[in-house]
């Protein structure tokens, strides 16, 4: 059971973390944070206590930085909620899981609004209820004194149900590559909002709230997919950690990316054409759509919403990567003035 404090009066638009205190704001918080189906224990003790029917636990654990991973001025406190869930999710989807639970660490400066706060638990409660999972728990602290930056670093856990896991490291020469959700909308998204404005607004709306595809990882495992993963630094970067775990040389068809994720009337199209670009540019090294990229057996049923992008081979003398139709990743995303994805450090 969850220990239930005292209800508290709703935090005004000028309330702040430090006018409120930790324990006012955890209140307020979990009072928006929706329940876990699995839970025994939630929030407000020492610590979650979540049921694992499978008996193994999926975990993960992504951290989103104020000013690197989102702004509060392109994006709303839900869209944030949101955005910081679904990096997760997808997470344990790619595995071929269902998500069960979230922990949320939480560092920002005493001025934050409550208010504010109260939005990301929103967030975060609409994204993770489909699955009938929720945050269980997590910490709070203040921001070092000379940084005006949030950051959330959120965990997810998820149940296999029964499901072999599948990692990065199972592809096979002979295995076709294929994608579910979508490639460079998020992206696009971004270049749109540097620019200063705020339209198309389905490519706004994809950069501040991802659409993860999340039935497509364990339907993919059902399917008997051999390597999964998910592409938030984009396509060829992810795809070349698949690669480089199996042992493999996986090559992408470059006419099947652009007849399956370029809509030519779409918003790709659209600001791509404005801005003097590509929109395969954002296809291939665009990440944060946490679309699901995946190898299935040769002659294998792909279940629907996923689609066929390319074929894995055996290494050459260059070892394992990934190519365009035959041409080297670094090259194909050189020629279109990117690099192959995002560089956590570069």
């Amino acid at each position: 059971m969850t220990r239930a404090r005292p209800p508290l009066p709703p935090a005004g638009p000028d309330d702040s973390v430090a006018a409120v205190g930790e324990f006012g704001v955890i209140t307020r918080v979990v009072a928006r944070s929706g329940s876990a189906a699995l839970a025994e224990v939630g929030p407000g003790d020492d610590a979650a206590v979540v049921r694992t029917p499978d008996g193994r636990v999926v975990a993960c654990t992504d951290v989103l930085v104020e000013g690197r991973h989102f702004r509060r001025n392109w994006s709303s406190a839900e869209d944030v909620g949101h955005k910081a869930a679904a990096a997760n999710l997808a997470d344990i989807a790619a595995m071929g899981a269902v998500p069960t639970a979230l922990l949320v660490g939480l560092a920002c400066p005493a001025d934050t609004p409550v208010t504010w706060l109260e939005g990301v638990a929103t967030g975060m409660a609409e994204e993770c209820a489909p699955f009938g999972a929720a945050v269980v728990g997590g910490d709070t602290s203040a921001s070092a004194p000379d940084s005006a930056a949030v950051v959330l670093s959120v965990t997810a856990l998820g149940d296999l149900g029964g499901r072999a896991p599948v990692t990065r490291g199972g592809a096979r020469p002979g295995d076709v590559v294929a994608v579910a959700g979508r490639l460079g909308w998020s992206a696009c998204g971004l270049a749109v909002l540097r620019r200063g404005f705020t339209a198309p607004a389905a490519a706004v709306a994809a950069h501040r709230r991802p659409t993860p595809p999340y039935a497509a990882g364990p339907q993919a495992a059902d399917a008997g997919a051999t390597a999964m993963c998910d592409t938030s630094d984009g396509l060829l970067a992810d795809v070349g950690h698949l690669a480089a775990d199996s042992g493999v040389l996986v090559d992408l068809d470059r006419g099947a990316l652009g007849r399956g994720f370029v809509d030519t009337t779409g918003p790709l199209t659209q600001v791509a054409a404005a801005l003097g670009g590509d929109p395969m540019a954002w296809v291939l090294t665009g990440g944060e759509d946490h679309a699901l990229v995946a190898t299935f057996p040769p002659g294998a049923q792909l279940p629907t919403g996923w689609t066929t992008i390319g074929v894995v081979r055996e290494i050459d003398d260059e070892g394992p990567g990934v190519r365009v139709d035959g041409v080297p990743a670094a090259q194909v995303a050189a020629d279109l003035g990117e690099g192959t994805g995002h560089v956590h450090f570069g």
